[in-house]
């Protein structure tokens, strides 16, 4: 470990921005406890009392029809393809009854870049939930589609977004990030969006008032400075428009992909990985653990390397169990990860704000 990194970790800890090439270092260099206890020291700075959050959601993929090709995606189908669908209106409304009878506030929605869909469907869907289930937030439409939406309806992009929120959008998802650099992104995907692109859909999202989620996938082309570079310019961006709720990152799951070749990164590689994201996005209120990719025990040690969430309850998840990786935990599960974890559960809503009873106990601590 270089011998300036602990007085990096400190300065870190202590509030003060890291440069890149710090966190290049720590990230290849730094011992993984001392970074799990700086990281650590600024969640609990951040986000301090004795709660810690989670929340339950459903995520319902409208359709798996995609014209981009992802090297990492197992679960995208072509037009024609015999197991390619679109939902109908009445099962994915269904989708959205259960998760509210399951005690769910949101619906996070996202789909493939569907050629034939045009703005108004996805205007009507968004109406129709809305009217049905007025208390429910639809966390829709990752940056990506957003993008797609604007091409195939010909439709400046303030325009779509405007209209998608007028029909009922409440907040965007981070999804289609993968890592924010565009070497990384031209070798594993085509005809998706790129970098500057990824980011002026959430530029243009919190200058109209919203709010979104940052999110990274790494463990497969990437190198450690792209890591970083990716975190560099989801900061960039919050220094801008302050937009950012959350960042969760996510190791990518090779099973089933085009690039199975590639080993599955582990624990260790992510802890250290979350960690740097903590330190790193000085800016960012949450960071949120990955429990769905890395299972029950490494997403609560992500408590002590900087997350303060525990994520979603995830009704119901077909992307990354597409690659194989199939982590299913209780409500009761999450909640006990919390409380074994030192700390007391608390449900959110895709704002952070508690939407449930404080224990009569902690009636008095932070709300």
């Amino acid at each position: 470990m270089s011998s300036t990194a602990p007085e990096t970790l400190r300065r870190a800890a202590d509030g003060e921005r890291l440069t890149f090439d710090e966190g290049v270092a720590l990230l290849r260099d730094a011992k993984l406890l001392d970074l799990g206890r700086a990281a650590d020291a600024v969640c609990r700075r951040k986000n301090p009392g004795p709660f810690r959050t989670y929340n339950i959601d459903r995520n319902v993929n409208y359709t798996n029809v995609c014209t981009a090709v992802c090297d990492f995606c197992a679960f995208y189908r072509k037009v024609g393809d015999a197991d390619a669908y679109v939902l109908d209106r009445d099962v994915l409304l269904e989708k959205v009854r259960e998760t509210v009878e399951l005690g769910g506030d949101q619906i996070l929605m996202q789909g493939g870049l569907h050629p034939k869909l045009k703005l108004e469907w996805y205007e009507e869907l968004l109406q129709d939930i809305r009217s049905r289930f007025p208390g429910v937030n639809i966390h829709g439409f990752s940056a990506p589609e957003i993008h797609h939406f604007t091409k195939v309806s010909k439709l400046p992009l303030q325009t779509v977004l405007e209209r998608l929120k007028e029909a009922g959008l409440g907040s965007l998802p981070g999804g289609g990030a993968e890592i924010l650099v565009d070497r990384v992104r031209k070798e594993i995907t085509r005809g998706k969006v790129l970098t500057d692109d990824w980011l002026n859909v959430h530029r243009v999202w919190h200058r109209l008032g919203g709010r979104s989620t940052a999110t990274m996938m790494f463990g497969h082309v990437e190198t450690i400075e792209e890591r970083v570079e990716h975190l560099e310019r989801v900061r960039g961006l919050q220094d801008e428009t302050g937009g950012f709720t959350a960042h969760i990152c996510w190791t990518f799951q090779p099973e089933h992909t085009e690039l199975a070749h590639i080993p599955p990164v582990g624990g260790f590689e992510y802890l250290r990985t979350q960690a740097i994201t903590r330190l790193y996005l000085d800016n960012v209120p949450h960071v949120q653990s990955s429990w769905v990719t890395q299972g029950a025990k490494i997403g609560q040690m992500g408590l002590f390397f900087g997350a303060d969430d525990m994520g979603s309850l995830m009704i119901e998840e077909n992307v990354v169990s597409s690659a194989g990786t199939v982590h299913h935990l209780s409500l009761d599960q999450i909640k006990r990860c919390i409380t074994e974890a030192g700390y007391v559960p608390r449900q959110r809503n895709v704002f952070y704000e508690y939407i449930d009873e404080a224990p009569a106990a902690l009636a008095g601590a932070v709300a």
